[in-house]
């Protein structure tokens, strides 16, 4: 059978790997490509064991009682199918009008499918009802850095440069356990003598590795960052010309940091100050160094602004577009690069143009073929929207497509409560989710090794998803669907489901965005081993590092926005007097829809568990592998115990990839990029019996 060069289905390095179909099973290998130069972790690995798993969908179903979804879900055709969901369309928006009708998307699909959800629900259903899980991942620091540099991408430089960094700060970043093969350019970069400063709560495998542990309370990340700023401009150690040359706003930034020094920031973070001023000496001095957030500092209600603060920090310094240097954000969805660039976000059009912008509305309209006046306007965040679902005035019939939003959103009794109140529930997966579970109809869609299209790694690197089989019969791709639906309500003539199409289509709806992906080709993407973003034209190289010149804004220089440190939306009282803080584990993905089928995985990982202090654990009576119950004032779930010196004391650990740690979270959103308080929740700990009610 014929090998195919492809990329791993999960996280954002999008790593390379070949795909050779035998007669019973598909051999997988890692591949030399750039990002993971042969390396796959334990996920990648096995990636290829769900492609004939028993669990798979491979049929529409549809309740086997109309209406009622306690019955059970029998099989259905196609026709069948997509005749329900567009009658409970076509019902709903007369009944109710069009943002009645709405879509939730996600960050694993292929750019063209992304561009295809954004556009379907804005011409075929003419409805503002849509956002994605990506809003509950990257949202924070992208907010940020189009404010601070005029632009979102993640990495503004490739990854292969954290390994010339000779100081490198990981703010809320596990990529030992989220992205293992990442880990060889900060060993290679630790075996030329650089140092590496993690920031966690917890000592994680990033974190043993490092010089330097900084374990702050979560919440208070953005205290640490302006606690060091006022070190570094106390101590001499800013870039006073680059922020003359390059930057405006720092004055109100300085005046801000005069209030963070080293004795206040400590007794709020919990953070030393020797190691405060520690970490501020390496940035300063160490050159080149990096600065690199993640979810811990930005999955907060003040998310935004803790991102802010960091390149705040990196700008004063003096980092940001330089060689080995920088500011950057882990992104962490497999296309949670590109699924946020090119239209299913509320207030998005592709190219990352502003829906409220006249300019950008004409333009992608004419791409279209439709009148700009027809298109909505900008509609509700993720959990907004979802809050609202089934209200007057909220979405009432809801499509989602690859996200599992009963285990991945915040507050879960909430969403569950939520999803029941919905008129209709369409889910397209691969597996019968928790989501799926709920719907009135359940569509079954290729996977990533049956389909073509294009992926947007966390260095802003384009690359070929390539079909290495054909899907099962009777499944199709989220295209076709698309498609096919757009057709029965009467705009099918505005769409594709060739992907090649669709993404030659996204090109000029992105030219001369920000995100231009004009110059992009498939031809290009191989040849090249993936090309840059932006890319304005077919002889144009492409852009693998940014800011070297001048920064995407209208003045060309970059902008520092003074923050101020707020105590998290939720603190310890007397009922609940512990932090919960949520995050990944090695043998798992999102909410575990995938991974948790895969034997090797779940073998090393059975079960889900809360990691709590020795001390916090005495203090309850509690043992290791006892059963643990946390409350918090939303819900409650039964962990088993793992005891780890690692985690603060007062803090507690839970894993998202099963039902559970997300009944305890809190959705208070941030004010600028709607992310939800994932981070920090105040929760109760109490030993657990098995058999209590």
């Amino acid at each position: 059978m014929t090998a195919t060069d492809t990329h791993c289905p999960y996280c954002a390095l999008q790593c390379g790997m070949t795909l050779t179909p035998g007669i019973s099973v598909v051999r997988l290998e890692p591949r030399d490509f750039p990002v993971n130069k042969g390396g796959l972790c334990a996920k990648g690995f096995t990636a290829a064991d769900l492609l004939d798993h028993p669990d798979r969908l491979l049929t529409p179903r549809v309740r086997k009682v109309p209406g009622d979804r306690l019955s059970p879900l029998r099989e259905a055709s196609w026709d069948e199918a997509l005749t329900l969901i567009v009658e409970a369309i076509q019902h709903s928006q007369q009944a109710y009008g069009r943002d009645s009708v709405g879509a939730f998307g996600g960050g694993g699909l292929t750019n063209e499918k992304a561009y295809a959800l954004g556009k379907f629900v804005r011409v075929a259903l003419r409805s503002s009802a849509i956002d994605y899980n990506g809003r509950f991942c990257m949202s924070s620091a992208a907010t940020a850095a189009n404010r601070a540099l005029g632009v979102d991408r993640g990495l503004p430089f490739p990854l292969e440069d954290v390994a010339g960094a000779r100081t490198v700060l990981l703010v809320g970043a596990n990529p030992a356990d989220a992205m293992p093969p990442s880990m060889q350019y900060l060993d290679a970069g630790r075996a030329n003598g650089a140092r590496h400063i993690v920031v966690d709560p917890r000592r994680t495998a990033t974190a043993n590795g490092a010089h330097l542990h900084l374990q702050p309370l979560p919440g208070t990340d953005l205290a640490l960052a302006n606690g060091l700023m006022h070190i570094a401009i106390r101590d001499g150690l800013i870039d006073e010309a680059y922020i003359r040359d390059r930057t405006t706003g720092f004055e109100a930034v300085r005046a801000a940091t005069n209030a963070y020094w080293p004795e206040r920031v400590e007794r709020m973070t919990g953070v030393p100050e020797a190691q405060l001023r520690e970490t501020a000496r390496l940035l300063g001095t160490h050159r080149p160094a990096m600065i690199l957030t993640a979810r811990g500092a930005e999955q907060h209600s003040s998310g935004t602004d803790t991102a802010q603060a960091y390149l705040n920090l990196a700008l004063a310094l003096g980092l940001v577009g330089r060689p080995n240097s920088g500011y950057g954000t882990i992104t962490g969805q497999g296309n949670g690069q590109g699924g946020r660039e090119h239209g299913q976000k509320a207030d998005q059009l592709p190219g990352y143009r502003r829906l409220d912008d006249p300019a950008a509305r004409a333009h992608v309209a004419a791409v279209w073929g439709i009148d700009p006046d027809e298109l909505p306007g900008p509609g509700l965040s993720a959990y907004e929207m979802i809050d609202r679902l089934g209200t007057d005035g909220g979405v009432r019939v809801l499509l989602v497509l690859a996200s599992n939003i009963a285990v991945s959103a915040p507050d879960s009794n909430r969403v569950h409560d939520r999803l029941a109140a919905l008129d209709f529930l369409v889910v397209s997966d691969i597996f019968e989710s928790e989501t799926a579970a709920v719907a009135d109809v359940v569509l079954p869609t290729a996977q990533w090794a049956e389909e073509e299209g294009t992926m947007t790694n966390l260095e802003g690197r384009v690359i070929r998803r390539k079909r290495a089989l054909p899907p099962p019969p009777g499944v199709r791709t989220d295209l076709q669907m698309l498609t096919s639906l757009a057709g029965r309500l009467g705009r099918g003539e505005f769409f594709s489901d060739q992907p090649r199409e669709v993404f030659d289509e996204l090109r000029r709806a992105s030219a001369g965005g920000i995100a231009d992906y004009a110059g992009i080709t498939y031809e290009r993407i191989e040849a090249e081993d993936g090309v840059f973003w932006p890319c304005p034209s077919e002889d144009h190289p492409g852009t693998p590092r940014l800011f070297a010149e001048s920064f995407p804004t209208p003045s060309g220089r970059a902008k520092f926005i003074r923050v101020e440190h707020r105590d998290p939306a939720e603190l310890p009282d007397r009922e609940y007097p512990y932090v919960l803080t949520t995050g990944r584990n090695m043998q798992q993905y999102q909410s575990g829809n995938q991974t948790r089928r895969v034997k090797a995985l779940t073998v090393a990982l059975p079960e889900p568990r809360a990691e709590i202090h020795p001390d916090l654990a005495r203090r309850h009576g509690i043992a290791d592998g006892d059963l643990v119950e946390l409350r918090s004032r939303r819900g409650a779930t039964v962990l088993r115990a793992r005891l780890s010196s690692g985690i603060r004391p007062d803090t507690i650990f839970a894993p998202f990839h099963w039902p559970g740690a997300n009944a305890l979270t809190n959705p208070a959103l941030d004010p600028h990029s709607r992310m939800p308080a994932f981070k920090a929740c105040a929760v109760a700990i109490s030993s657990y019996q098995e058999g209590t009610e």
